[in-house]
């Protein structure tokens, strides 16, 4: 009996002893602990450790000034994907047209996180694509099961978009400016794409 008492505590300090290594993946440059939302969701039917990591749109210096306005207007937190190794979720491209100058940002207030764009001719507008509570967006990340933020956003060229497309018949249209690839990290992205005065989400290969 002491014997296998004594593997049980050795078992769980390991356990322990993973998910705290899993808590201290180190963080996106000029990121602030205190700024980290944790918790415990219903998961898989138990209560589950959840770790979000946030930055302050002060970590985006090249964001143009009256976006950053509008974001700390708000209130944003950008939140980071738990593969995250530097300052991520702010991206700019050209969403709008060929040679625009536009950005897209996850800003999360309230415990709600939001897909916002900007097109440079509008300096005053932020537009949303998608939103949805943070805690809808986790995803058990390794061995202890803990979860982490899923929602990632990058620009994706016109190459990108028709190598992606490949596999369809008749073959789309080439685009000429930037999509929006909006991803569940290590599962599927979603190609959204301004034409006409209005977003729409891509048709993709099965």
């Amino acid at each position: 009996m002491q014997c296998k008492t004594g593997i049980v505590a050795l078992g769980g300090l390991a356990l322990a002893a993973a998910i705290a290594a899993s808590q201290t993946v180190p963080h996106p440059s000029n990121s602030d602990p205190r700024l980290d939302t944790t918790g415990q969701i219903p998961f898989d039917g138990r209560s589950t450790a959840y770790l979000i990591r946030h930055l302050p749109v002060s970590s985006f210096p090249d964001l143009p000034d009256p976006l950053a306005a509008l974001l700390t207007e708000r209130g944003c937190l950008i939140p980071q994907t738990y593969q995250a190794r530097r300052p991520e979720n702010v991206i700019h491209a050209s969403f709008e047209r060929p040679g625009s100058s536009d950005w897209a940002v996850l800003c999360s207030t309230r415990g709600t996180v939001s897909l916002l764009v900007y097109f440079s001719r509008s300096p005053t507008l932020l537009v949303s694509l998608a939103s949805a509570p943070e805690t809808n967006r986790l995803q058990v990340h390794d061995v202890t099961g803990a979860l982490g933020f899923n929602w990632g956003i990058d620009p994706a060229s016109p190459e990108r978009v028709r190598e992606a497309r490949a596999g369809m018949l008749p073959h789309p249209k080439p685009l000429d400016h930037d999509a929006l690839a909006d991803s569940i990290v290590d599962r599927r992205t979603i190609y959204r794409f301004y034409i006409g005065n209005t977003w729409t989400v891509l048709d993709m290969p099965e």
